[in-house]
């Protein structure tokens, strides 16, 4: 093969786990490594762009959540802490014409007392406590909070989030979501405040100056003439580990989809495999007028409406103004193209299918005998969060480099 450039590691794209693996090789003196990156700017997901004046996070919203310590201590590195403002969480449901708070199970105390009445009714007649928990989503969803949650919020939003067949999702990753049991929802009807477990990002920084993408930038920047940017990667040659026929490895790090490895010499079997993995795309607009709220970000499920959420940028970030909405583009409508400025993200979150968990591992398993590792968001099809990302991305590094 000629003109073939040679490492020990090639790292696929520059996103919080790619950048964050790559910066550790540095950190621990490997010089012999390549990131390379389909875009002509670092930071994945969580970049950000200049709009109307101030910064907006144009894969959606984005925070850092403070309960990782090591990864605060890693990203403070890159941008000190005293370059983030600390935020209480505060998030808002829109339903029936009232703003409540998130959880909407913590929170029934602030709609009217008929209401209440309803949704205590609806929840003390789930059979959480009778019967096991069920495997697809939708089923948990009347399972655990009951019809009217469900017909009123829980399955209007989600099928706007996904817009796919909700019984084609599991249930396995539910951890991620609140877990209030009737006693605390009656408790905090009684006493007129929230109670229960709360939803991650219960604190969160954001940069004072600058969008979320400043820190991954910053570490782009660390990384020198190790990031390769505008390569678009098409082409795995598995056995030699042979990127593009262009980048050889001893080791690969993937972070970028599966699906974009379109013309590589993989089994057909892992193909089929592959080509189950389901995605959703999501289209954020901006609008320069103000929305009326002192919330971070607010969920709506009204089906009329085509977006799921609203970010209000002037909460989080300083000296801005207006909001962004972030829909799935399955749902996008004229409205969409009425915004004073949009961006459309082809890939933004996996989608729990049912029978994920058995298709990834199987792929991973396959391809970390080849040593090619998949990680992150897109490599582990996870829906993981910027910090999961990044403790991930050390997690690994701390298992493979030696």
């Amino acid at each position: 093969m000629k003109n073939i450039n040679k490492y020990k590691y090639i790292i696929l794209g520059a996103g919080p786990s790619g950048l964050t693996f790559a910066n550790k090789l540095l950190q621990s003196g490997e010089k012999s490594f390549i990131v390379l990156e389909k875009e002509a700017e670092a930071g994945g997901l969580c970049r950000s762009a200049l709009v109307d004046n101030a910064p907006l996070d144009f894969g959606g919203g984005h925070f850092l959540d403070v309960k990782r310590k090591e990864v605060l201590e890693f990203l403070f590195s890159f941008l000190p802490e005293k370059e983030w403002e600390l935020h209480k969480r505060k998030s808002t449901i829109i339903t029936k014409g009232s703003e409540i708070d998130y959880p909407f199970e913590s929170n029934i105390w602030q709609l009217p007392t008929e209401d209440q009445i309803d949704y205590l009714l609806s929840i003390s007649k789930t059979e959480s406590g009778k019967k096991q928990m069920p495997k697809k989503f939708i089923d948990w969803i009347y399972w655990k909070l009951g019809d009217k949650i469900a017909v009123d919020y829980m399955i209007p939003y989600n099928e706007k989030v996904w817009s796919i067949d909700l019984n084609r999702l599991g249930t396995y990753w539910l951890y991620k979501l609140p877990d209030v049991s009737l006693r605390e929802t009656l408790l905090s009807c009684l006493a007129k405040s929230p109670a229960g477990q709360m939803p991650a990002h219960a604190q969160f920084l954001y940069p004072k100056k600058y969008g979320y993408g400043e820190v991954w930038k910053r570490m782009a920047t660390a990384l020198g003439d190790h990031i390769v940017y505008n390569f678009n990667v098409n082409n795995i040659e598995i056995s030699s580990k042979t990127i593009n026929n262009k980048y050889q490895a001893d080791i690969i790090i993937n972070t970028i989809p599966w699906k974009e490895f379109k013309k590589s010499n993989i089994p057909s079997s892992i193909n089929s495999l592959i080509n189950n993995l389901v995605h959703s795309s999501i289209r954020v607009s901006y609008y320069k007028d103000n929305f009326d709220s002192n919330a971070h970000w607010t969920y709506l499920p009204d089906i009329k409406l085509p977006h799921h959420r609203i970010l209000n940028r002037k909460n989080f970030c300083k000296n801005s103004r207006g909001y962004w909405t972030e829909m799935n583009e399955k749902r996008s409508n004229i409205k969409y193209e009425l915004a004073d400025w949009k961006y459309t993200n082809s890939y933004a979150y996996p989608i729990n299918t049912i029978k994920k968990p058995t298709e990834i591992k199987k792929i991973l398993e396959f391809f970390e005998k080849k040593n090619i590792y998949g990680l992150g968001r897109w490599g582990e099809w996870e829906h993981m969060n910027s910090d999961v990302s990044v403790e991930r991305a050390i997690e690994v590094f701390n298992q493979i480099h030696k």
